[in-house]
Order: structure tokens, then C-alpha cells, then sequence
């Protein structure tokens, strides 16, 4: 027989956790770009790209982040505190990925 209530409990656990590691995740990536900390990829480097930039675009999203880097409202401190608060972030999504790994291997239990 199927014990309902804990299925309800595990599967409204699970749609709770994976909501709080991605908002985190997302925060993460916000502060990172808050603090400054633009990320970007060569397109010669990761060829899964769906789309490829052409050096003329590249150059031209080059000057974008640069000319938005420099009009950044933040202070010194306020940049530093976003990166702080990112990586903050990041440590509690792996702290969280590790512990539902954790708690799923048996063999880490004994």
C-alpha cells in the first residue's frame, strides 16, 4: 500500500528544494553581474554555442560591458558586498546539492 502522506511529504520537500537551489543559483548570477563580474564565453572556446559571434559583434558586446562597467552606481563597497553575497550564494547551492547527494548514497551514511 502506498503511504500517501509521505509521498506528499517528499515530493513537496523536493519541489522546495529545487526551487530554493535554483532562486539561489539565479541571485548568485545576479549579484556576480552587480559586482561587475559580467560573464562571458569565447565562442571559439565552448562550440556547443547556439549562436557564434562574429569578431565585428564580439568587439561591439566587448565596448557594451565596458561602457556599462563603467557607468556601474555602485560603490567600491556595495560591488564588493554583491561578490560576497554571490559567492554566498553559490557555497549554500553546492552545500545544498552535497547534502541531497548525501542523503540519497547510502554507503555515506555508515
Amino acid at each position: 500500500m502506498i503511504d500517501w502522506g509521505a509521498f506528499v511529504v517528499v515530493a513537496g520537500a523536493s519541489l522546495l528544494s529545487s526551487t530554493l537551489v535554483v532562486s539561489l543559483y539565479s541571485l548568485g548570477l545576479r549579484l556576480l553581474t552587480s559586482a561587475g563580474r559580467a560573464l562571458v564565453v569565447d565562442p571559439a572556446s565552448f562550440t556547443g554555442a547556439i549562436t557564434v559571434l562574429t569578431p565585428k559583434r564580439a568587439a561591439k558586446e566587448a565596448k557594451r560591458r565596458r561602457k556599462s562597467a563603467t557607468a556601474n552606481p555602485l560603490t567600491v563597497f556595495q560591488k564588493r558586498l554583491a561578490l560576497v553575497g554571490a559567492y554566498a550564494c553559490f557555497v549554500v547551492c553546492v552545500a545544498a546539492v552535497l547534502y541531497g547527494v548525501y542523503l540519497i548514497v547510502p554507503a555515506l551514511h555508515r
